[in-house]
C-alpha cells in the first residue's frame, strides 16, 4: 500500500533508543513550545523584509532590481549558514553554538537597523541570513531530544512554530512598519533574540548522552557532502524542498507588488496581515509530523505537491479577486509545511547522529530554491505582470509533482535498507 513502503520505514530506524537530552533531563511539553516560539522568532528574520521592500527602496533611494535583492542576499546568507554553521550543531554540547548565534544575530538586526545606505542594508541582511540559520540548529536539537517513536510529533510542533513565525513576521513588521517605520521591525527583533538568547542559555541541557564527534570542522563540512554521495533519499528529498520552496518563495517575494497597485493600494499591515490566512499551514506542519509517524510519508507528500500545483490557479486571479487569494494562500502554505515536515523527518531517521548536517545540508536546497523564486519572481514581474509570475511558481509545483510521480517506488537509501532489515 502507498503508506507502507520502503521509504517510511526511515521513520522508525532507531524506535528502540531513546532520546539524548542526557540523564535527568525530559523534553516536556513547555520545552517544545519554547525550541517552536525561538524557532518562529529567528526564521521571521528572513521573512521580515517581504512586506517592507517598497519603503525600503524609498527609504534608501533604491531601483527596483535592487530592492529585489533584498529579499535574494538574505536568502544566500542562510545558505551559507546551512552549510557552515549548521553541522556544528552536531557537536556534544548544542546549546553553546545556539546561544552565540542568537547574540551574534541580535548584533546583525542592529546593522540592519541602522542602515543609511544600499550597501550597509544589504551587508546586514545577509548576515542576518546567515545567523538565522539556528532555527535549523534548533530544530535538529529537538528531533534529537525526541523519542524515536514521537520524533515526527516533535519535528512537527517545532515547525509550526516555524511557520507561525513566518506568518506573524509579515503582520507584525507591516504593523510596525505603520506605527514606527521599518527600522523599528529590526529593532524589535533584536530585543526578543536577546531575551530568548537569555532564556534558552538556562534551560537547554549542555550535554547529551551521544558521544561528542571527533570530526574537527573541516570534516564536518566534508562529511555533509559524503551524506549527500551516500544517501539516495536525502537527495531526492532535497529537491523536494528546492522546488516546493521555490515556489513558495514565488509567491511570497512577489504578492506585496500587485496588492500595493491598482486597485487594492494596500497598507504593509494589510499586506502584512495576508500572512495570517496562510495559517492553515501550522496545522498542517503538526498533522504531517503525525503521518509520518505513521508511516503515510509518502502519500502525504504526493497529496501535499497536488494541492501546490492547484494553489496556482486561485492565485492567478488576485488581481480581480482577494477571496482568490485567500484560497491559493491557504492551499499553498498547507501543501509547503506538509512537504517541508516529512523532509525533515525522514532525513533526521536516516542518522540521527548527523541530525545537524542532514537538516543543514537539505535547508542548502531550500535556500537556493528560495533564493530562486524570489528573484525570478521580482524579475518576471517587472517585465511581464502577475500572471507571468503565476505561471512560474505553477512550473516549480508540477515539476515537484513529476518528481514525485518517478521517485515513489524507487529504492530508498542505503540507511533505510537498514531500517527494512531491522524490522523483518
Amino acid at each position: 500500500m502507498p503508506g507502507n513502503g520502503k521509504g517510511e520505514a526511515v521513520t522508525r530506524r532507531t524506535e528502540a533508543l531513546g532520546g539524548e537530552g542526557g540523564p535527568g533531563f525530559v523534553l516536556s511539553r513547555r520545552i517544545v513550545i519554547l525550541f517552536a516560539v525561538a524557532c518562529g522568532a529567528a526564521v521571521a528574520n528572513v521573512y521580515f523584509s517581504q512586506p517592507l521592500l517598497v519603503t525600503m527602496g524609498h527609504d534608501l533611494a533604491m531601483s527596483p532590481a535592487l530592492v529585489g535583492s533584498v529579499v535574494t542576499v538574505t536568502q544566500v546568507g542562510y545558505g551559507l549558514g546551512l552549510f557552515f554553521l549548521v553541522p556544528l550543531g552536531d557537536v556534544a554540547d548544542r546549546r553553546r553554538p545556539i546561544v552565540a548565534q542568537l547574540l551574534l544575530l541580535v548584533v546583525a538586526l542592529t546593522v540592519v537597523a541602522a542602515a543609511r545606505t544600499a550597501a550597509i542594508l544589504l551587508a546586514g541582511m545577509a548576515a542576518t541570513g546567515l545567523l538565522a540559520v539556528v532555527t535549523q540548529t534548533l530544530v535538529a536539537f529537538a528531533a534529537s531530544l525526541a523519542p524515536p517513536a514521537g520524533r515526527g510529533r516533535v519535528v512537527g510542533q517545532v515547525t509550526s512554530g516555524v511557520v507561525i513565525g513566518i506568518l506573524l513576521a509579515r503582520t507584525a513588521s507591516g504593523l510596525l512598519a505603520d506605527l514606527a517605520g521599518w527600522r523599528s521591525v529590526y529593532l524589535a527583533s533584536a530585543s526578543l533574540t536577546a531575551l530568548l538568547a537569555l532564556v534558552l542559555h538556562r534551560v537547554l541541557p549542555r550535554h547529551t548522552d551521544a558521544p561528542p564527534t571527533t570530526l574537527r570542522y573541516g570534516q564536518l563540512l566534508r562529511s555533509t557532502i559524503t551524506l549527500f554521495a551516500r544517501e539516495q533519499l536525502l537527495r531526492q528529498r532535497a529537491l523536494f524542498g528546492l522546488l516546493v520552496f521555490a515556489a513558495f518563495s514565488t509567491l511570497w517575494s512577489s504578492i506585496a507588488l500587485p496588492l500595493s497597485e491598482a486597485p487594492y493600494f494596500l497598507s504593509h499591515s494589510a499586506i502584512g496581515a495576508l500572512g495570517l490566512i496562510g495559517v492553515a499551514g501550522a496545522l498542517a506542519a503538526t498533522v504531517a509530523g503525525r503521518l509520518n509517524d505513521r508511516g503515510l510519508s509518502r502519500r502525504t507528500t504526493g497529496i501535499a505537491l497536488a494541492l501546490l500545483a492547484v494553489s496556482w490557479l486561485p492565485l492567478a486571479f488576485t488581481r480581480s479577486s482577494l477571496w482568490a487569494l485567500f484560497v491559493g494562500v491557504i492551499l499553498l502554505d498547507l501543501a509547503v509545511q506538509a512537504v517541508h515536515v516529512t523532509n525533515q523527518t525522514l532525513i533526521y531517521a536516516l542518522h540521527p547522529d548527523a541530525g545537524s548536517r542532514l537538516i543543514g545540508g537539505y535547508m542548502v536546497f531550500y535556500s537556493i530554491g528560495s533564493a530562486t523564486g524570489a528573484i525570478a519572481a521580482t524579475s518576471l514581474y517587472t517585465v511581464a505582470g502577475w500572471g507571468a509570475v503565476c505561471a512560474l511558481g505553477a512550473a516549480f509545483s508540477c515539476l515537484g509533482l513529476v518528481l514525485w510521480a518517478f521517485t515513489r517506488h524507487s529504492t530508498p537509501g542505503p540507511a533505510a535498507k537498514v531500517a527494512i532489515c531491522g524490522e523483518g
